[in-house]
């Protein structure tokens, strides 16, 4: 559980949180809110890291690709709380090297409800950013350091919500026949 780079040991509270996540929120140092994205964790010659894929027709991770650092924290399993908050810095992963090869039939793997899996690793290079986010071996927040309060927000706006009312239904629905 080294990472190569600085060489520092990846806390095992980071290796076993992370790994078993499904997902982690990810801030972003000028961005105004952390954003949930779905990560593959992956074990490398180079260390263990979280490979974030973002980008047109995948998930939106607004400033992750140009940032060279971020937050990311990960949530407990019944996501009501945090276990773990700790800094990663932020690499792309370039198309055609080893470290690509490596990791992206791993993520096509683990992706789900991908369209077009046979041409993902093609779009993924041409028009999204692969990204490795390394622990640096700081922890921002774990234990008696996490938050105590809900830090619930609204939502962020999005094209996807709808303003209007629900329309008015004219005739009943039918009933199923187990009732």
């Amino acid at each position: 559980m080294w990472h190569a780079a600085s060489m520092t040991e990846v806390s095992p509270l980071v290796f076993e949180a992370t790994k078993k996540a499904g997902l982690v929120w990810v801030a972003v140092p000028g961005q105004p809110r952390a954003t949930p994205v779905w990560f593959v964790w992956h074990e490398a010659e180079s260390g263990s890291a979280a490979y974030v894929v973002t980008g047109p027709g995948e998930q939106p991770a607004p400033g992750l690709a140009e940032a060279t650092d971020c937050a990311v924290t990960v949530p407990s399993a019944d996501k009501r709380s945090r276990i773990v908050t700790w800094a990663g810095a932020v690499r792309r992963v370039e198309p055609g090297g080893a470290e690509w090869d490596d990791v992206v039939p791993a993520m096509l793997a683990k992706r789900l409800n991908l369209a077009d899996a046979e041409t993902a690793p093609t779009r993924w290079a041409h028009e999204c950013a692969v990204l490795r986010l390394t622990p640096t071996g700081e922890i921002l927040e774990a234990g008696p350091t996490l938050p105590t309060d809900s830090l619930a927000a609204p939502p962020a706006p999005s094209p996807a919500r709808t303003a209007t009312r629900v329309p008015y239904t004219l005739h009943r629905r039918p009933r199923s026949a187990g009732r």
